[in-house]
């Protein structure tokens, strides 16, 4: 609002016609009428100063319309409240089937550790796009230096989505934050490798499962029957390579059992679907795997009601929840003697490295395995191809020779090695 037919009170100057400046107590304060908004902007110039007061009030008022001028509005809703808009718009994505309650439950611990950073009486329309330059160096300081960059580039995924749909609806004056790029993740480390189980481990898993389930260990019925349900979780994790959050929302009405005959060996498949509502991913699949039986033996120790009642529950209904699944796994883990397992990072989650590392040692292709998984062939191969000895070992001996009638055949340098020492000897 124009102060040209304003008539200044005493103690009040003027700043360009539009912005007075004045003394209330012993400091100076500004005002100016913000015509969009129809608001007055306000603030103490934290001075006693009268000509302080003065040049402070014409930054400010020159700030002020630059910003009128390029549309951006003075008063704003602080982070912590932005944060709860884009949360609370979220969970309608939960209610429709857009994602699952897991994920947002992510979505919530990415953005409070934004807040923790950025502070959350922080004004939205206050922060700049260089504002989180040091994120990830905040991240390392607050977990001793042992997040994964992984992680990192998650959480920074996630709060630029929160900052998108705030500057849509005119909450921020810019869409995204430009975090610093982070260090490149070395796919062909061993860190996966260590975050499972080696065969030899997963041998000894199985072995103690079996004690840990027994009576003799375990005299309360209720407390065994608890126990295996979480030991045949185990069994069908390391043999369908289902995500930890799939598997436990798998019903009955998912899964069937199919008999098989190899080499006069019957073995029992089990056909597994994935709803989209429990796919991590959002996309329904289907596949086959081995461990028919422990879905036999399970539906004999927890028998449904209904087709529609939880695989992995005692009662058919309530999930099993994640800590008692971490908990019983954790205490098999440490009866198998594994005693570096935390150090390690080995979780239920780890099964599934298992399955797939099994798999591609076996000779199964990178996109069979990727279809079973519900993933892409890239993450499946640039994640797993370089981790196990035995891989690179087939891939450093793998040769062909090209047969009398020109046909090429598959061999190794063991073999062209032992058939030129005969020949020599011949």
């Amino acid at each position: 609002m124009s102060l040209r037919n304003y008539k200044l009170q005493a103690g009040e100057v003027s700043i360009f016609d539009e912005a007075i400046v004045y003394k209330r107590g012993a400091y100076w304060q500004f005002r100016m009428w913000l015509l969009k908004e129809h608001k007055y902007a306000r603030k103490s110039l934290k001075t006693r100063s009268r000509e302080t007061a003065i040049e402070r009030g014409k930054q400010m008022y020159l700030e002020l319309y630059a910003n009128q001028q390029q549309g951006k509005t003075y008063f704003s809703i602080t982070t912590r409240k932005g944060v709860e808009l884009y949360v609370e718009h979220r969970r309608k994505h939960v209610e429709t089937g857009i994602i699952v309650a897991g994920r947002l439950g992510t979505i919530q611990t990415h953005l409070q550790h934004w807040l923790t950073f950025i502070g959350r009486d922080t004004k939205l329309k206050e922060l700049d796009r260089t504002d989180c330059d040091e994120y990830y160096s905040h991240r390392l300081k607050t977990t001793s230096g042992k997040i994964n960059k992984v992680t990192v580039a998650n959480e920074q995924s996630t709060i630029n989505a929160c900052m998108k749909w705030l500057f849509r609806r005119g909450e921020t004056h810019f869409d995204a934050f430009e975090f610093p790029a982070l260090p490149k993740v070395d796919y062909k480390s061993d860190a996966v490798r260590r975050a499972t189980l080696s065969t030899d481990e997963w041998m000894r898993l199985c072995v103690r499962m079996r004690g840990y389930c027994a009576k003799a260990t375990c005299p309360d019925a209720t407390e065994r029957l608890t126990r295996q349900l979480v030991r045949h979780f185990v069994l069908i994790a390391a043999n369908s390579g289902l995500r930890t959050g799939e598997q436990r929302q798998l019903r009955w009405s998912d899964v069937a059992i199919e008999p098989h005959t190899v080499n006069g060996t019957t073995v029992q498949l089990a056909h597994i679907q994935v709803r989209a509502e429990t796919s991590k991913v959002r996309l329904s699949r289907r596949f086959m795997c081995r461990g028919g039986e422990y879905f036999v033996r399970l539906r004999r120790l927890f028998p449904p009601t209904s087709t529609d009642s939880l695989v992995f529950s005692t009662d058919g209904t309530a999930l099993l929840s994640k800590t008692t699944l971490l908990y019983h796994f954790n205490r098999m883990l440490a009866a198998a003697e594994i005693d570096n397992f935390r150090t390690r990072g080995i979780v239920p989650y780890s099964l599934r490295h298992f399955m797939i590392t099994q798999r591609a040692m076996s000779g199964v292709s990178f996109s069979r395995i990727a279809d079973m998984c519900g993933t892409s062939t890239t993450q499946i191969e640039r994640t797993y191809y370089h981790l196990n000895d035995d891989i690179r070992r087939s891939s450093a001996l793998a040769d062909f020779r090209i047969e009398a009638d020109g046909t090429i055949r598959t061999t190794t340098l063991l073999e062209r090695s032992e058939k030129n020492r005969n020949a020599e000897t011949a």
